[in-house]
């Protein structure tokens, strides 16, 4: 009989606050095999400067080949598995709630004036949020992602809000998504 244990978990984020206070927060979410501190960079890239940024780390860590021939083995994190998903989706969106409810605690960020910034993996896991807590986004901005895979046979819930806007034809988010080669490279060249 398979029997489960819950356990926590330590979720680490960067944080660069805005010139004002509560400001518009960005949060950026890497992609799969990168990191915090990747996403970050980019995000301070994009993101006016009276924004908050912030970035949190995937909480599925996993060894990358070294850079290299010789060198070091490195470390890529991601936020999803093949296995029991739906316990990936709700560590994910329990982490946004967290953060969203922490920052705007600490008065760092406006709770009105929340966006999401996913590449590649965290685009499905950041779309599924915005479509269960539209109350919580302002915007959604995915970059070479797009929406969860099994979108029309999905178990989970959508909220009611989102049901009630869309048979009206009303987003109640503002959805935006990249997914020409050309958006998908980074400041690097890669």
């Amino acid at each position: 009989m398979e029997r489960t244990l819950a356990a926590r978990i330590n979720l680490h984020y960067d944080l660069r606050p805005g010139t004002t206070a509560p400001a518009p927060l960005l949060i950026a979410l890497h992609g799969y095999g990168a990191n915090m501190r990747q996403m970050m960079r980019e995000a301070q890239l994009m993101a006016p400067e009276q924004f908050a940024v912030t970035s949190l780390q995937g909480f599925h860590q996993h060894i990358k080949e070294p850079g290299e021939p010789g060198g070091p083995l490195s470390f890529g994190f991601g936020w999803l598995t093949n296995f029991k998903s739906e316990e990936s989706v709700a560590v994910h969106q329990r982490a946004l709630l967290d953060l969203i409810d922490t920052l705007t605690a600490e008065g760092i960020a406006d709770p009105a004036r929340v966006f999401l910034l996913g590449f590649s993996q965290s685009c499905a896991l950041n779309y599924r949020f915005a479509f269960t807590y539209p109350e919580r986004l302002r915007g959604v901005v995915g970059i070479c992602g797009g929406i969860p895979g099994d979108w029309e046979t999905d178990a989970l819930p959508i909220s009611p809000i989102v049901q009630r806007r869309s048979t009206c034809g009303i987003s109640p988010v503002r959805v935006t998504s990249f997914t020409h080669p050309s958006a998908c490279r980074t400041t690097n060249g890669n």
